[in-house]
């Protein structure tokens, strides 16, 4: 290639395929109806397939293909698997789904431990910085040992060469894996790097022998807040491998590099990767700062949403620039494309003019490739592309679909008011106890139940025209019936309808709301074989009619207990959709509010006496800066109060969030005066709660003593553990008992078993308040 040329790359690529192959063939291992060698085939084909996608690309990444998580291989290639998982049965990669799940595959036997019903306890799993991708937490002790196995990373090498791809390996670098763990024994994370420099350094040998000239080092921590000691490591690390036979790219992304450029610009390698959709603005400071031979790569078209890229903008940005670096610039997506589906040709039914306006994975590429096209050869080369894409940019700009002049005045209306209880929760508690007379640690569950396969099939049926809705409506009754009978039989305190007819907890809504569109397989990974499909928010947000009251009201007709309306929140629907990039995110959550507040208020007019709003996602939608926290903190707790504060004080509002460190915001989520938040908690031992040493939270809390994400059932002695440890936080009367998050990825069989469990442990736990007293 010329050296004047500018080269294309990709920083990741989805894993599951377009068809979900790999979370279909994953949950035939784990349940024993494949083989290893099955699931070893399907991931080798979709590997091929996807660098044959990427073809375009100068250089295409190999190691970002990964059969649960990307920081776990990274675990797995240093040697720092748990040690509890160490010395048991079956294959080695029974111990790397032990950490990720639990448990390995059906059948490859695991003992009895740590109360978690046969396996081990799974590795604790996090947001990955502000994305929805989940990722297994690194542990770390102060006597933490590494030792190379690059047997994975050697071996899809191997293929990538053998397939004559281009192959540039990726890594997480160092210091990003050290601070995405978690020390158990309280000792200094970065005490481990010189220890693991070392593995670091035989890693890029091994790779150097294998052919690869590129390893692409991911250190997003770069756009992070970074102390004196962390940018200190930096230098000694890469002052470490600096003497590597291969040329390193040093990756940052999903935010501004702001005081570590220069940092970033002084490392002694060969090029850098900025994520130039959230920094485009550090662009040519960066350049400036850099060494006159060092290679800039830009991520230009956005890797985490799903709108076409204007070219012609981009085009006229980059043109200085190209002439300025010549075959120093590089392009490439802003980070991975894991974070959006794989492809759009798939999606025949969806709106054409909507379609227009969007752009997964390959077509991102196809972006890119015309980016590239433009600038080595000219924009007449490429005078098609750039104008369909015009058309496209410009129909979408104008389109009256996007515009609701009604909601915008909807907007002008909101007051501090909306988000106002009555009385504060000291007063309201009393009057909703005396109505719904719980026992101490009364019991509830988050809301879904497992999403059998009737359940799917009659839902496919429906939307495809095979069964009216008199039989679809009938089928989900049966099935609510049964959910709340059991749910009866089991003891529990509060129910739920069980969420049969709901695909997902935002899909469900953004289907009945104005403002919004839908995929057929628009699938993103959340986490192993979890993958979800979210919504397109391409206008302004209006609730035509009511979403849930008829499928609430059938479900409590059918019981004396309270029965909880479940809802989705307007944060958590934002960050889990694709939204809208041409105005602020608090204009769209606060729309979402308005339209969740006017569901909130049917329910309650229509008997609800507690009525739960998930915020599952309120955290991950935070900056990664901590000096813009307050002001995304500032709408998003009043997006939830005007969504749920318009209520009478004897209705009891509930909430729900999942895997969030959320120590550092309680303040803010104390403000958003839910009467009950239920809490992730039991992957992490209680430890979450540690925060309540420090903060009195001053409302009712249920800590989760249940892990719905591993197959584990855990035992009473184990949740009464749990349950315990929260208690010496938070008075005994204002806890619940529940699970961890919603239960519809499970079997009913293993749910039953957990919840009887729960059940029993939260007896025992009232019969000791009763011995104490």
């Amino acid at each position: 290639m010329s050296q004047d040329r500018i080269l294309t790359h990709s920083l990741g690529y989805p894993r599951i395929g377009k068809k979900r192959e790999l979370k279909f063939a994953l949950e035939a291992y784990w349940r024993g109806s494949s083989s290893l060698e099955d699931l070893q085939a399907t991931a080798g084909e979709l590997r091929r397939r996807h660098w044959g996608e990427q073809e375009s690309l100068g250089l295409v990444p190999v190691g970002d293909f990964s059969l649960y998580d990307q920081v776990l291989d990274m675990s797995a290639t240093l040697g720092n698997l748990p040690q509890r998982v160490q010395g048991l049965g079956g294959d080695p990669l029974d111990n790397y789904f032990r950490v990720a799940r639990g448990r390995a595959a059906q059948g490859a036997g695991a003992p009895e431990e740590c109360g978690c019903g046969g396996g081990v306890a799974a590795g604790e799993m996090t947001k990955w910085f502000d994305t929805n991708y989940h990722y297994i937490v690194p542990e770390f002790a102060e006597n933490t040992r590494f030792e190379l196995d690059a047997s994975r990373l050697i071996a899809q090498l191997a293929e990538a060469t053998e397939a004559r791809v281009s192959a540039k390996p990726v890594i997480i670098g160092p210091l990003s894996y050290l601070a995405l763990g978690k020390s158990k024994d309280g000792s200094d994370k970065l005490g481990l790097l010189s220890r693991l420099l070392p593995v670091y350094s035989e890693l890029l040998d091994a790779l150097a022998r294998r052919g690869a000239e590129w390893v692409q080092v991911d250190e997003p921590i770069l756009v992070t807040d970074l102390d004196e000691r962390w940018q200190e490591a930096f230098r000694v690390a890469y002052a470490a491998l600096r003497a590597r036979p291969v040329k390193l790219l040093l990756a940052t992304y999903f935010g501004r590099l702001k005081e570590n450029l220069s940092l970033l610009a002084d490392l002694p390698v060969e090029g850098v990767h900025l994520d130039a959709i959230n920094g485009r603005e550090e662009v040519n400071t960066l350049i400036e700062a850099m060494p006159e031979e060092s290679v800039v790569s830009l991520g230009v078209i956005n890797g985490r949403n799903v709108w076409k890229t204007d070219l012609q903008a981009t085009l006229e940005w980059l043109e200085p620039l190209k002439a300025r670096l010549a075959g120093r610039l590089w392009l490439a997506p802003s980070c991975s494309l894991l974070h959006v589906p794989v492809d759009l040709d798939s999606e025949d039914r969806l709106d054409a003019e909507i379609r227009s306006w969007l752009a997964f994975a390959k077509q991102k590429l196809k972006e890119l490739r015309v980016l590239a096209l433009a600038l080595n050869e000219g924009r007449d080369a490429v005078r098609e592309e750039l104008e369909d894409n015009r058309k496209a940019i410009e129909s979408r700009r104008s389109s009256e679909r996007v515009h609701n002049p009604k909601v915008q005045d909807a907007l002008q209306g909101i007051s501090p008011e909306l988000g106002r209880r009555k009385r504060p929760f000291m007063e309201r508690a009393p009057r909703q106890a005396k109505i719904l007379k719980l026992p101490e640690f009364p019991t509830t569950t988050i809301g879904s139940f497992p999403q059998t396969k009737e359940i799917r099939r009659a839902r496919s049926q429906f939307k495809k025209g095979k069964i009216g809705r008199d039989v679809y409506l009938n089928t989900m009754r049966e099935e609510i019936a049964s959910c709340v009978r059991q749910q009866e039989e089991l003891g529990l305190d509060v129910l739920v309808h069980g969420e049969p007819e709901r695909n997902d907890m935002v899909e469900y809504f953004g289907e009945q709301l104005d403002g919004y569109a839908f995929t057929d397989f628009g699938w993103v990974q959340s986490y192993g074989s979890r993958c979800v499909k979210p919504p397109l928010l391409f206008g302004d947000i209006a609730r035509p009619k009511a979403m849930t009251v008829e499928w609430i009201s059938y479900a409590q007709s059918l019981t004396e207990k309270p029965m909880k309306g479940m809802l989705t929140g307007p944060v958590t629907i934002l960050n889990w959709s694709f939204v809208r990039d041409d105005q602020p995110r608090s204009v769209s959550c606060y729309q979402l509010a308005l339209a969740i507040r006017e569901e909130v208020l049917d329910l309650e007019r229509a008997g609800a006496q507690v009525i739960q709003i998930d915020e599952a996602a309120l955290r991950e939608g935070l900056p990664l800066r901590r000096s813009q926290w307050g002001e995304y903190l500032d709408w998003a707790v009043e997006s939830f109060r005007i969504a749920a504060n318009g209520v009478r004080d004897e209705t009891q509002i509930h909430t729900h969030m999942c895997y969030s460190e959320f120590n550092d915001i309680i303040e803010s989520i104390a403000a958003m005066d839910a009467d009950v938040i239920t809490i992730e908690t039991s992957r992490s031992d209680m430890e979450l709660l540690d925060v309540f040493d420090r903060f009195r939270y001053p409302n009712e809390i249920g800590p989760g003593v249940y892990d719905i994400h591993s197959p584990n059932i855990p035992t009473v002695e184990h949740m009464v553990s749990l349950m315990r440890k929260a208690a010496e936080r938070i008075p005994k009367e204002r806890l619940w008992v529940n699970p961890d998050c919603g239960l519809k990825t499970r079997g009913w069989r293993e749910v039953d078993l957990a919840l009887e469990n729960m059940v029993e442990a939260a007896k025992q736990l009232r019969a000791e308040v009763a011995v104490s007293v």
